[in-house]
């Protein structure tokens, strides 16, 4: 036998000697059986019994788990039944509707948007410990898409969400959706905020300013529930999709948080909104800005001493003597900016009047005559 295949020799003893102890060890696994088809990881140790600090979370999980579980208690699920008519019938066809809500006080009151429970009959509410009560509608504010409705559940089983702040949101900040799509209770969707100060039409034909554009999976039922920032805080409300299939397609929006915020408590307390107006009551929109058309009798646009549409009246002589009137339009103000903000539709002009409170003081800039004019005008509250 020559040397090398002493070695070899050797080699081979250590190495099967090796094995022998590997096998015999206690709590190893047993060595496959002649014949038997190999199983996938069928040697590899099972996961409970690896070390925790060998099957760990990663920071970004941890951050992922650690807003779920402060907040997926202050989520609710709202069902909604309603009567609707059917063109091709003479019966009202029952339909029912879902969405999501989170908790405001252990008082009951519940934040959700206007359009889950618009029309409903009944609300149904289902709490994190799967307890379901009924609902009534507290206030709405249908300009902003926002509801708040009440339920009589003990306090223990009533978590509130805590508000965050949405002054300050930055493009690529990551946000959290959770909601109730597709009646799937309380489920977590993350992504970044893709855009803020967006604007979006409500079914009154407003616009809603300042909101938050996100890219995390919004479908049917996530609407009215909560927008999150990495600490579990609100920083709005999620209401709607941009797509063309009634499908998440990466673009939800939500309203922010210091909307809610202005809007919530004047429903808890009125069950409406009390917005300032500025006695303008008709304007006509134009290139350059809004001319005046119509003004409240003895309202701030007249005190102020705007200039709106005037009657001209005409006299005719002939065979028969007969008077006209026509409207007269050149002399009206056209409203260009509030406050050095420029205004060009209508929706503008209402959303920067509407950011402040009755009693405040706005200025107005108008064209008249061909000239620039600053006009001071305090606004008074609705009649609503």
């Amino acid at each position: 036998m020559t040397r090398q295949n002493v070695v070899y020799c050797l080699l081979s003893a250590i190495a099967g000697a090796l094995a022998a102890v590997w096998v015999a060890a206690p709590g190893s696994l047993p060595p496959l059986s002649a014949g038997e088809p190999p199983v996938l990881g069928a040697r590899l140790p099972r996961i409970d019994a690896l070390p925790s600090d060998e099957y760990d979370l990663t920071p970004e999980e941890r951050v992922n788990v650690s807003v779920y579980e402060s907040v997926n208690r202050s989520v609710v699920n709202i069902g909604t039944k309603l009567v609707r008519s059917e063109i091709f019938s003479l019966f009202e066809v029952p339909a029912e509707g879902a969405g999501s809500g989170s908790v405001l006080d252990t008082d009951g009151h519940i934040l959700t948007n206007f359009h889950v429970i618009d029309g409903a009959r009944e609300i149904e509410v289902t709490l994190h410990d799967g307890k379901s009560y009924d609902a009534r509608l507290v206030g709405k504010d249908e300009s902003n898409d926002v509801a708040v409705i009440q339920i009589n559940a003990p306090a223990a089983s009533l978590i509130p969400v805590t508000l965050g702040e949405s002054r300050h949101l930055r493009v690529g900040q990551r946000v959290y959706a959770i909601g109730n799509p597709f009646g799937l209770e309380r489920t977590l969707t993350t992504g970044i905020i893709s855009s803020v100060d967006r604007s979006l039409p409500t079914r009154n034909r407003r616009i809603i300013k300042s909101i938050i554009q996100i890219d995390a999976a919004i479908n049917p039922g996530n609407s009215g529930g909560p927008l999150l920032d990495t600490h579990g805080r609100l920083i709005g409300m999620n209401t709607a999709i941009a797509s063309a299939t009634g499908q998440s397609s990466g673009v939800g929006f939500a309203i922010p948080v210091a909307v809610i915020a202005r809007v919530v408590p004047q429903l808890i307390e009125r069950g409406r909104v009390i917005r300032p107006d500025s006695g303008i009551t008709r304007a006509m929109q134009t290139e350059k800005g809004l001319l005046i058309a119509t003004m409240a009798p003895n309202g701030p646009a007249e005190q102020a001493g705007l200039r709106g549409f005037r009657l001209a009246k005409h006299k005719k002589s002939g065979i028969f003597n007969y008077e006209s009137t026509s409207i007269d339009r050149s002399a009206a103000d056209m409203v260009v900016a509030v406050n050095g903000e420029k205004v060009v539709t209508a929706a503008d002009f209402l959303a920067i009047v509407e950011s402040h409170q009755p009693g405040e003081e706005v200025t107005l800039t108008v064209v008249r005559d061909g000239h620039e004019v600053q006009i001071p005008l305090r606004l008074i509250a609705a009649e609503q």
